[in-house]
């Protein structure tokens, strides 16, 4: 199955980064945000689940771009830039009335998400460049 060749654009993948990061700085301006669930710890799963989309998102931009050949260096990247954008959101939040920032747990979320998301990424890299989209980095 041949996918549409933009799919294997880094510039696609920068953009929706930039999109995330842009969404992420909004919700973290909210005094309050509604939850989709109602039980104990679903912030965390949220915080996993958004951080995951965004370091699929970043490792994909820099795998289709040639950078971070090995897996490994990818994943750590992915990680450093999850990592650091979680620490600066939790420090964002402290300056937003009604939030209290600096939670250690939500920035361990935002680490794991960008694992999950890294090891997501590589799949869907494989699958993007076996279509017939592009050459991987990693080849």
């Amino acid at each position: 199955m041949q996918l549409p060749r933009f799919l294997s654009s880094p510039l696609l993948w920068r953009s929706v980064v930039l999109l995330w990061a842009g969404v992420l700085y909004w919700l973290s301006e909210q005094s309050k945000l509604p939850s989709l669930a109602n039980f104990g710890g679903v912030d965390k799963l949220e915080h996993v689940v958004y951080f995951a989309a965004g370091g699929m998102c970043f490792l994909l931009s820099l795998r289709l771009a040639g950078f971070a050949r090995s897996n490994a260096a990818a994943i750590f990247f992915t990680m450093l830039f999850c990592s650091l954008v979680g620490g600066i959101d939790e420090w964002h939040q402290t300056f937003t009335p009604g939030r209290s920032g600096g939670d250690v747990w939500d920035w361990t979320a935002d680490t794991i998400g960008g694992f999950i998301g890294a090891v997501f990424a590589l799949v869907a890299e494989r699958w993007l460049t076996s279509a017939g989209t592009t050459t991987s980095a990693a080849r």
